[in-house]
């Protein structure tokens, strides 16, 4: 896509970022979220990952409408899992399959590894969300796992498959 613009969010992305994500909320499983957060809860998210000295991006097309977003947070909250992060990943729908998503990760995926951390992990919903697992592998995400049932949501149970890389030197050598 032209004319994108992948820069850190900023508050006034709040109400374009918490919009993009009820999609998700309401009509998939990529998250397991079953009401969405309004814009004042979304803002209060960005702030606690923002805080943790994590990315939160956007990608911006032509006429400054904010069609992705993706962050880093905290993968656990335990002192020995700080160097671990999950990413999320959302696109508005009217932008799927336009390779923003293939845009926006690899700056994640750089923005991550300069703020220190050492393995990103990626917990996709729904063994459905193909286009997420062909991403995340696209940027050498490797299949590590699949949690079965996990979820109950749309009248059905749903897995999770989880995919993990190395950021910088991973696990061969200490921090």
């Amino acid at each position: 896509m032209t004319n994108l613009i992948i820069r850190p969010s900023e508050d006034r992305d709040t109400p374009s970022i918490a919009e993009i994500y009820a999609h998700y909320v309401r009509n998939s499983t990529a998250t397991f979220e079953s009401e969405p957060p309004d814009a004042g809860a979304t803002g209060r998210r960005r702030a606690e990952v923002l805080a943790r000295g994590l990315p939160w991006l956007v990608a911006e097309v032509e006429n400054g409408t904010i069609a992705a977003y993706a962050y880093a947070s905290s993968y656990r909250t335990r002192e020995a899992y700080r160097f671990t992060v999950e990413d999320s990943i959302y696109l508005h729908r009217a932008y799927l399959g336009q390779g923003i998503g293939t845009a926006l990760l690899p700056r994640l995926i750089e923005s991550c590894q300069q703020a220190g951390a050492r393995q990103m992990v990626a917990i996709i919903g729904g063994r459905e969300n193909t286009a997420s697992v062909r991403l995340h592998a696209k940027f050498g995400f490797r299949h590590v796992g699949v949690l079965e049932a996990v979820g109950f949501k749309f009248g059905r149970w749903i897995d999770t498959i989880l995919m993990q890389r190395a950021l910088g030197s991973g696990s061969a050598e200490e921090p």
